[in-house]
Formats: C-alpha cells, sequence, structure tokens
C-alpha cells in the first residue's frame, strides 16, 4: 500500500511517499480501509526523531476484524485514533474507535477523532463547564477552538474567542461566538473582564502556549479552571501568579494523551460517545472542514496548516 512518511530534515518535516506492506490486525485491532484523514498540527510540530508514518486520526471502512473484537463487523463505518493514518490501510484500537453518524461524510468523520476527544476532555471531564457559564479560547479559529466553541454553544455556554486574524474570527461569528477579540497578543484580559461583567471566565482554553499563559490567569474568575492544550507560539515558559491561583481558587490542567494507555485513552472515548457523539448524530454539531486535499497532495495541505492559514480543520482523502 501507499502511505506517506514524515521525515525529519534541515527545514522541519518533510512528506514522503513509499510503499510499504499493509498491517495486520491484531488481538483487539480492526484493520480499516481508510477514506480520510485529519491532519493535526501536533505531529507537525512535535519533537524531530526518526522518519515515522503520518497522520493520527482517521475514518473508513472495517476490511478485517482481529482476535477478540465484537463489538465492530466487516464493513462498518468507522472513526477513531489512528497512528499512520496518512495511508490507504490503518489500524484502530477498538477500544478508540467509534461509529460514524449516518449524516457525516467521510471528510467529516475524519475530522473528529483527535479534536474532539481533546474537547470533550478539556470541557466535560476536565472542565467541567456548564451551561450559562463563560469559556475563553485562545486561538479560537484552530481546530480544537472551533470544535470547543461548537460544543460549548450547544452546552449552553457563552464563549469568548481570540485570534489574529479579524477575518478568521468573523467566519466564527455564524457559530455563534458571542465575543471576538482581535489580538494575538497577551492584552485580552480587561476584555474578558468587560464582557464577563467584572466576573472572568469561567474556563479558559489555551491552544497559544505560554506567551498568553499569565494574561489567561487574568483572565479567569473565582475559581476558574484553565486548560493548557497547544503551544503553536513555541513556548513552554512563563510566570506564574501565586497570589491569583490562591485567591481566586484556580485550577490549572493539561490535555494530552503522551502519558495515556489505551484504556485510559478508551475512557475519554466513552465519555465522548455518551455526551457529544450524539451532538454530532443529530446535526447539532457539524464539523468545520477548512479544506480537502487529495491523497497526493499531502505537501500542500501541511504547507497550508504550518502556515496558519486555516479555519477549522484541514483533511486528506484517500483515494
Amino acid at each position: 500500500m501507499r502511505a506517506w512518511y514524515l521525515v525529519p530534515g534541515v527545514a522541519g518535516l518533510a512528506a514522503e511517499l513509499r510503499e510499504v506492506p499493509a498491517p495486520e490486525a491484531g488481538p483487539g485491532q480492526l484493520l480499516v480501509r481508510l477514506h480520510a484523514a485529519g491532519l493535526n498540527r501536533g505531529e507537525l510540530t512535535g519533537p524531530k526523531g526518526p522518519a515515522k508514518p503520518g497522520g493520527m486520526e482517521g475514518a473508513g471502512e472495517v476490511a478485517k476484524l482481529g482476535a477478540g473484537v465484537t463489538q465492530f463487523k466487516v464493513g462498518d463505518r468507522v472513526m477513531g485514533r489512528c497512528p499512520g493514518a496518512f495511508a490507504e490501510y490503518g489500524l484502530l484500537d477498538a477500544r478508540e474507535t467509534l461509529p460514524v453518524p449516518q449524516r457525516l461524510s467521510w471528510d467529516e468523520a475524519a475530522a473528529v477523532p483527535i479534536a474532539f476527544l481533546v474537547v470533550y476532555d478539556m470541557l466535560l471531564a476536565q472542565g467541567r463547564l456548564k451551561a450559562g457559564e463563560w469559556l475563553l479560547v485562545t486561538g479560537v479559529t484552530s481546530g480544537v477552538g472551533v470544535y470547543a466553541l461548537q460544543a460549548a454553544k450547544a452546552l449552553g455556554a457563552k464563549v469568548i474567542g481570540t485570534s489574529g486574524s479579524a477575518d478568521k474570527l468573523a467566519a466564527l461569528k455564524p457559530l455563534g461566538l458571542d465575543v471576538a477579540l482581535a489580538t494575538r497578543a497577551a492584552d485580552f484580559s480587561d476584555a474578558v473582564l468587560k464582557a464577563t461583567g467584572g466576573k472572568g471566565a469561567d474556563l479558559c482554553v489555551n491552544t497559544v502556549g505560554g506567551t498568553v499563559f499569565a494574561e489567561c490567569v487574568r483572565a479567569l474568575g473565582f475559581e476558574g479552571r484553565l486548560a493548557i492544550v497547544g503551544y503553536v507560539d513555541g513556548s513552554l515558559r512563563s510566570e506564574m501568579d501565586l497570589d491569583a491561583l490562591h485567591s481566586k481558587r484556580l485550577t490549572i490542567f493539561g490535555v494530552s494523551n503522551k502519558l495515556r494507555n489505551a484504556e485510559q485513552r478508551g475512557t475519554t472515548v466513552r465519555g465522548f460517545a455518551a455526551s457529544l457523539l450524539p451532538l454530532l448524530a443529530d446535526g447539532r454539531i457539524r464539523p468545520l472542514i477548512d479544506r480537502v486535499y487529495s491523497f497526493e497532495e499531502l505537501p500542500a495541505a501541511k504547507a497550508r496548516m504550518e502556515a496558519n492559514a486555516h479555519v477549522g480543520k484541514i483533511v486528506l482523502r484517500m483515494p
């Protein structure tokens, strides 16, 4: 089969198309003929190790069942976390696999697994977001940011979003963005306090990184929660206002699967299936696709993500 590999080079990771054997389904796994895969910034900006198969999530038809898999059958439409998803076939762990709702296309299904599972983790499992609360999302036009906005609105929350592009923010108005703050700088806390009547945000999702961490703390209200999700700015350090953390009784938490095992990730999948998947199934949430590229166009898709030109998810469509 054909598969894209990410190969380290002087200018970063390069995409290289290779011919490799199709994988075999082991115990608890599904072999899936992939129809589409989503791009994620993390795999393009993470540590540069040896060449590795590209892709982290995908959607397709079950081609073969590994031993012990009983909840799916050959031909089922499925989506999920899929290491090496930029390929014609991939392996999914049955514990992390979800059925594709009938109304979703392959492109939309491929845009769901990573971003929406992150959203479930940070908004519900750890963030405890409730109807009527204020959510602040820095970098709201990213894939995770857009899905956080959609999920929060479906849950009855109010959303403030920051972005360096006023045009991108305008594109999110139809999705219910309540307050749009066009800025890349750490200068938004006053505007957040004003929008919330001086109360501050109940939950903040920081997709930007260390350069806005302190400002996120300033923007939070009493018993506010701060989710650390990404580092688009490349900054892994920031000052910590211990007095604010102490007096406002803040909670700061990370959202990452790096150290979690498959069973722990499966717990998140089951929580998502119970709470957010029904909203996708009935159309209350619809994945926002920025652009779909053909399989051969992965280098162009990768360049668009690296240029930060997208709003929502970039998808690779298989032949």
